[in-house]
């Protein structure tokens, strides 16, 4: 039977028969589903991981190895708040639903089904990573990610489970069942069939794409369905990490690769071995487009009624000055007759945007920090964001061609440019030609530096993965 031994939680899982034998039922599926599509080779390793045991300060990061089937996948809300309120849209100031509002029950699934679609496709995207980890260091960090990610599914699943009845287990189930990638059943969204082929994929993957997380959990933590702002308000601790291991691990590479520039004789990183910053952008270009899509259409109604609903709202909604949005308008480029022009467009039908918005303002910050590290081993090289309009395949800029600095294009000359600002072929070969794992502690890969600290005040020699 489960219980709190097994999956530690603060939901009182104990006392609810009924979602103990739905969980019961789920959890064996979960676990043929980690076996088959999980880290593969690794799955009987023991890991130095963080474990969520409860939701204060010591209890959700506690430490120790394990094995990764025998991770304790934790169910864990923040604590509720007295008297909360709805902060937005035209329930504003009415009391949180504690129970799906009939009206709104095929809109939250569907809220729900999305997010948690997204948590067990990274981990299948990511399953092979292991195999040429560039050092002990960088493999338990994506072990790491791969079991928060699993319990990220797990915070999902229980909302289906406990608001959502047949239909809830239905889609629980189904979240299962679709692969990413997969010709018939793939992932919902387009980032999460992408392959990552390679650790410069995984960490501009966890660099873009989880930040983009951050940003959807942060506006669903301002719900006015209390059970969901509360789950996404804890998912947040652990999504910080996620964040952590890309942006800090393309820091380490720029570092790397500056370093190799300055001892090469012609300044060729290719030739030392490690990878180049003009190809390093080609990466940053295809990873950050394809995680802008995933905010959805710059202009939408579903947005507006999720705002309206007060279902989600916008990053810190609870920090700004007005929140009804009725009468406000959006500036934003759009094409019109082959041009780009501006066009206002009221606000709740851009709240895609407005998210987007922090969240480039999230990524220029760490970009900035990246050119400070080149800067600082005495190389000149200005690594950017391309335009939000470039390599588009969801809203307004869909189907439609433009440069990285957002110059609007014919496909034809598109096409013949291409490859100079996306991973080619050769390029995505050279990559996987460095990527030959490293598993010595205290060794790492040359075209990588080494982090600054490890884990949990240990060294980074320290044997995080025993192999």
């Amino acid at each position: 039977m489960i219980s709190e031994e097994n999956i530690p939680n603060n939901v009182d899982l104990s006392s609810d028969k009924r979602l103990q034998r739905a969980l019961v039922e789920w959890l064996p599926n979960y676990l043929d589903w980690w076996r088959a599509v999980g880290p593969d080779g690794f799955q009987e390793k023991e890991i130095y991981l963080r474990t969520a045991i409860s939701v204060d300060t010591d209890g959700w990061a506690h430490f120790d190895y394990v094995r990764m089937p025998d991770y304790r996948w934790g169910i864990f809300l923040a604590a509720p708040e007295n008297d909360r309120k709805v902060g937005f849209g035209d329930f504003a100031g009415q009391p949180v639903w504690n129970e799906v509002p009939g009206e709104f029950r095929n809109t939250l699934r569907r809220i729900i089904v999305t997010q948690g679609d997204t948590e067990p496709a990274s981990v299948e995207q990511q399953r092979l990573l292991g195999k040429t980890a560039p050092s002990l260091y960088d493999m338990r960090n994506l072990f790491q990610v791969n079991v928060e990610e699993g319990r990220h599914l797990w915070a999902m699943v229980y909302l289906l489970h406990s608001y959502f009845g047949k239909d809830g287990r239905e889609e629980a189930e189904e979240l299962l069942a679709r692969r990413s990638g997969d010709a018939d059943k793939p992932r919902i969204l387009g980032a999460f069939n992408q392959p990552i082929l390679n650790w410069l994929d995984f960490f501009l993957f966890t660099m873009f794409t989880d930040r983009d997380g951050k940003y959807q959990l942060a506006a669903l933590a301002q719900s006015g369905f209390d059970p969901l702002s509360r789950t996404c308000k804890f998912m947040l601790t652990e999504e910080a990490h996620h964040m952590f291991v890309g942006e800090t691990g393309v820091d380490r590479m720029v570092q790397r690769s500056c370093e190799l520039q300055k001892s090469a004789p012609d300044g060729d990183v290719r030739k030392m071995g490690g990878i180049d910053l003009p190809t390093l952008q080609k990466y940053i270009n295809l990873w950050f487009s394809l995680s802008e899509d995933l905010f959805g259409g710059e202009i939408s109604s579903n947005a507006a009624d999720f705002f309206s609903a007060g279902l989600k709202g916008r990053y810190r909604e609870d920090q700004l000055p007005e929140h009804k949005a009725l009468d406000a308008a959006y500036s934003m480029q759009v094409v019109e007759s082959g041009q780009v022009v501006q066009k206002e467009v009221p606000l709740r039908n851009a709240m895609n945007e407005v998210l987007r918005d922090n969240y480039v303002e999230d990524c220029q910050r760490a970009v900035d920090k990246w050119n400070r590290t080149a800067k600082k081993v005495g190389v000149e090289f200005e690594l950017q964001l391309p335009s939000r309009r470039f390599h588009r395949q969801q809203g307004i800029y869909s189907g439609l061609h433009f440069d990285p600095a957002g110059n609007l294009l014919d496909e034809a000359s598109f096409s013949r440019r291409k490859d100079e600002w996306l991973p080619s072929v050769s390029d995505n070969a050279y990559i996987a030609s460095l990527m030959q794992q490293v598993t010595e502690p205290g060794k790492i890969a040359n075209w990588l530096a080494p982090p600054s600290k490890g884990v949990n005040g240990h060294p980074f020699d320290f044997e995080y993965v025993k192999l």
